[in-house]
């Protein structure tokens, strides 16, 4: 186990640097001048001149190579200085810090929501196959699935916001719990579509096995044969998903955010985006991947806890 996790981090710092690598390529061929973006944002149409151009280009080391710049960006981070704002002249890492509290509380919301919809429903579909309730979930399951996250957000600001009044459009407000409630149950909604789903199949396959039919038969109640005995080797798939999806939601954010102007680390990445500030969008691709691989390697882990059949060994996969 210790081997697996020691090369696990090794291919972490791999990808990480791989996906931080593509991204600054990408971002410097792409149209347009960033020392004009950078001084339109700074000084304003009004205050842009060649002069001032040249200058922020040459103060921001933009008329170096793009590798030059990509490995002088990489030496800072590996020092612990992941730069400052071109826009803003503000410490990157500080904002980060400052935003990453609400996007976490929002992930974990959304993670919440799809649990105590997710769980519960794919269990008793499950146990009630081709009733009733089993196709109602499975309907509402698919429309979940097929629901975009912006046009699902838009739709709960209209419904609940400005035709029933009983929700605050968007903003953050005070931090207050009225804030999260359409964010969080946007985000969750495709997420908890997609482990119903997992969960109904896992429990039917599991249902299906040799032990389940002789813990019936032993008298065991329904409830403890279900939850003790079914729930607990269905819920490894389940651990799977639910774990990518986690890493997953961090893209989810970036769309939820921006519709509901959450002031988190998503949206801090559009605006990034859309004023070139690199050194922001740089620091947010590193903060992605590294949350990324981190939940894949939890995954892997809780796999091992969660069934004893499973073990990493020195030599295995």
């Amino acid at each position: 186990m210790l081997h697996f996790i020691i090369r696990r981090l090794l291919l972490m710092f791999v990808v990480i640097l791989g996906a931080t690598m593509l991204t600054f390529s990408i971002m410097h061929f792409a149209p347009g001048d960033q020392a004009e973006m950078i001084a339109t944002s700074r000084y304003g149409v009004e205050g842009l001149s060649t002069e001032t151009i040249a200058r922020i280009s040459v103060e921001e080391g933009l008329d170096a190579p793009v590798y030059v710049q990509y490995l002088k960006w990489l030496n800072h981070v590996l020092h612990g200085d992941l730069g400052r704002s071109l826009v803003t002249g503000k410490s990157v890492s500080a904002e980060f810090v400052a935003r990453f509290p609400a996007t976490l509380k929002l992930a974990l919301a959304s993670m919440i929501v799809a649990l105590l919809i997710a769980i519960p429903v794919g269990i008793i579909s499950a146990t009630k196959q081709y009733s009733v309730v089993d196709n109602a979930s499975m309907v509402g399951a698919l429309l979940g699935v097929s629901m975009p996250n912006f046009w699902l957000g838009l739709l709960l600001m209209l419904v609940f916001a400005l035709y029933l009044g009983l929700l605050p459009v968007c903003g953050y407000g005070d931090g207050s719990i009225e804030y999260l409630i359409l964010p969080a149950i946007t985000l969750g909604t495709g997420m908890a579509a997609l482990t119903t789903r997992l969960t109904r199949s896992s429990m039917l396959e599991v249902l299906k096995q040799d032990y389940i039919t002789t813990a019936r038969a032993k008298g065991l109640r329904e409830k403890v044969v279900i939850w003790k005995h079914a729930f607990r080797n269905a819920l490894i798939p389940v651990v799977t998903i639910v774990g990518l999806q986690f890493a997953g939601l961090l893209e989810g954010v970036v769309i939820v955010e921006t519709i509901f102007a959450w002031p988190g680390v998503g949206k801090l990445l559009v605006d990034s985006i859309f004023e070139r500030d690199f050194a922001m969008m740089q620091c947010g691709i590193l903060f992605i991947a590294v949350i990324f691989v981190l939940v894949n390697l939890t995954v892997d882990i809780l796999y091992a806890l969660l069934d004893p059949r499973i073990r990493y060994e020195k030599g295995g996969n």
